[in-house]
């Protein structure tokens, strides 16, 4: 793990070495105090030389004045190495999360991984600037303040030196608690990140609902958590430095009593005495830096392994030896496919179909039943667990993913629109389209003209997640972005469910339009919008139950999507043999 933190340090060697040498100068510096005062009193004090005193002093001044600047470097040089390294982490934990499957996300909160981006990367940034300096600061005043007490005194150094091992112990005690603590804060404080993120996004439905108690109730669970960690994390911290600040009071209650011993038996002069008590400051102060580092270091090296939990999560890989597919007419086929999200329960069980290029195939059937899960191990967003997808012949094992998913358009229930304006939302279809493409795109899913009645047209901002757009009209802009990409195979994901009828109409026309020339996967709520599919498929507890066309499935009286068809449009009186039949399915 030291190794992999080290590497960050790379690209700021240069200045990482000045803000070293210039911490260097800064602990020499702080040694001069005690030198010029043992000076002052052994020499130019008793032999009255103020020349010397007054050159001295200007030029301790003068020093004082140089560690200033260095100071001013250091704290603001060395911060921004913390924050490059801290840039350059987040950058990879962006990075690698854009490579991640969509299990990772079907199994870990938005809030809990925004909270190891934003807080856990603080800390480490932290401990990359204060970490070497503390270490190398205190390093060098304790050896070198030790080397010039030995110079007055090696029996009395030797005595408080002797202190510094019961330091230790108390140290090695209470590490581990304070890093077992530090972890669970970090887990607290994640946990409350992911219960307001959902809870701001989700601000209108807890209002319409009136629910703002329950929120209430659901973010103090997560903050009692966070104080309990935080209660366990302060207690072993306060004993931590309440433990080694008695060590450290140890050191001055030792040096005023062997020293006074020392200098009553006439080792010492009372120079040197007062020397030395001046002195021994430059040994504990650093020790107690040490001590001190020891919190930032529990903090930064717990944000740094949280961190690396990420990181070293497997990223989706291409195959070996899989290559990109071009010129794509849109032939699919599932062959004996078995999927599972998990071991508990099996997904889909020996689904077998094939889509002809240009065709239009429509899933149907009760909820939960794998239509939308098929939608999504076309474009390898999961792994089969057995069985083989081919696109053109070509098994999707042996393609790139970013080939495959160029040449494959999704419109969902669910629209995501990113925060921005109306041409960004548009241009993620094609991010090198041109503006006339863009408007045509839009024009075709039947927006365009909305889009110029706004006062900044294109330009317009539509908010997180589109909030100041419409259903209908954030459909029509993931439709538009659809267009603009032009893909061979088209996966609509119940598209219209969520809207009104005067809504879907129109959306069904953009529908209808984007479909042309294209190979269309479409899963349906609404059976009225699929009868004129090529195909309906009947998915049910993951198999297909039924397979053809409306009029085909519509003449089996016992089949799931006449009954299906009946209860939805109300054709006859539905019977309770029919409500038990669709129950016993779902």
């Amino acid at each position: 793990m030291l190794k992999r933190f080290i590497a960050y340090y790379k690209p700021h060697k240069k200045m990482f070495i000045l803000d070293m040498v210039a911490s260097l100068f800064i602990s020499v510096i702080g040694m001069l105090y005690p030198i010029l005062t043992n000076l002052m009193l052994e020499d130019f004090v008793p032999n009255k030389n103020i020349r010397m005193l007054i050159i001295c002093g200007v030029g301790l001044l003068l020093l004082y004045l140089l560690r200033m600047y260095l100071r001013y470097f250091v704290q603001y040089w060395g911060h921004m190495v913390g924050v490059g390294m801290q840039a350059q982490m987040r950058t990879d934990m962006f990075n690698h999360l854009q490579k991640l499957p969509y299990a990772y996300f079907d199994n870990n909160e938005t809030g809990k991984i925004m909270s190891r981006m934003t807080n856990d990367l603080m800390e480490i940034s932290e401990l990359a600037h204060h970490g070497p300096e503390n270490l190398l600061i205190s390093g060098i005043m304790i050896i070198g303040s030790f080397t010039y007490l030995c110079t007055i005194s090696i029996p009395l150094t030797l005595i408080i030196f002797a202190c510094v091992p019961l330091l230790v112990v108390v140290t090695m005690i209470y590490r581990k608690k304070m890093n077992d603590a530090f972890t669970e804060t970090r887990k607290s404080m994640a946990v409350i990140n992911a219960s307001l993120e959902s809870s701001i996004s989700g601000i209108r439905v807890t209002k319409a609902f009136t629910n703002t108690k329950e929120e209430q109730a659901k973010f103090e669970d997560g903050n009692r958590q966070f104080i309990d960690a935080r209660r366990d994390s302060y207690n072993a911290m306060a004993k931590f430095h309440s433990g080694s600040s008695f060590v450290t009071d140890v050191f001055n209650v030792v040096i005023l009593v062997a020293g006074g011993i020392f200098l009553y038996m006439g080792k010492i002069n009372f120079a040197d005495y007062s020397t030395f008590i001046i002195s021994v400051n430059l040994f504990i102060n650093p020790v107690t830096t040490l001590i001190g580092f020891m919190e930032q270091y529990q903090n930064g090296v717990t944000g740094f392994k949280r961190f690396l939990e990420i990181i070293d999560e497997v990223p989706e890989e291409d195959a070996p030896g899989a290559r990109p597919i071009e010129n794509v007419r849109g032939d699919i086929t599932f062959e004996n496919v078995e999927f599972s999200y998990n071991e508990e329960k099996e997904v889909l069980d020996g689904v077998s179909l094939d889509i002809r290029a240009g065709q239009k195939v429509a899933l149907v059937g009760p909820s939960g039943g794998g239509k939308t899960t098929i939608c999504h191990l076309i474009p390898a967003f999961y792994k089969l667990t057995s069985g083989s997808i081919r696109v053109d012949g070509v098994d999707i094992h042996d393609i790139t993913m970013e080939s495959l998913r160029s040449h494959i358009g999704i419109v969902q229930q669910d629209v995501f629109l990113f925060n921005g304006t109306i041409r960004e939302n548009i241009l993620y279809g094609r991010p090198d389209a041109t503006q006339a493409e863009i408007e045509e795109a839009a024009a075709r899913a039947n927006i365009h003209d909305y889009i110029m009645t706004l006062p900044n047209g294109y330009d317009t901002e539509i908010g997180e997640r589109g909030v100041r757009l419409s259903g209908g009209q954030k459909q029509r802009l993931s439709i538009a972005r659809v267009f603009l990409k032009n893909p061979s195979i088209l996966i609509l994901d119940e598209a219209t469910s969520a809207l009104d009828n005067t809504t879907e109409i129109l959306i069904q026309q953009a529908l209808d339009a984007l479909c042309k020339g294209r190979t269309t996967l479409v899963v349906a709520h609404r059976l009225s919008t699929i009868k004129n599919a090529d195909e309906i498929v009947v998915i049910a507890n993951g198999k297909i139950a039924e397979r053809g066309s409306h009029e085909q499935l519509m003449e089996n009286e016992d089949g799931m999507y006449q009954k299906l068809y009946r209860l939805q449009f109300r054709e006859q009186e539905t019977t309770a043999e029919d409500v038990a039949f669709l129950s016993d399915e779902v």
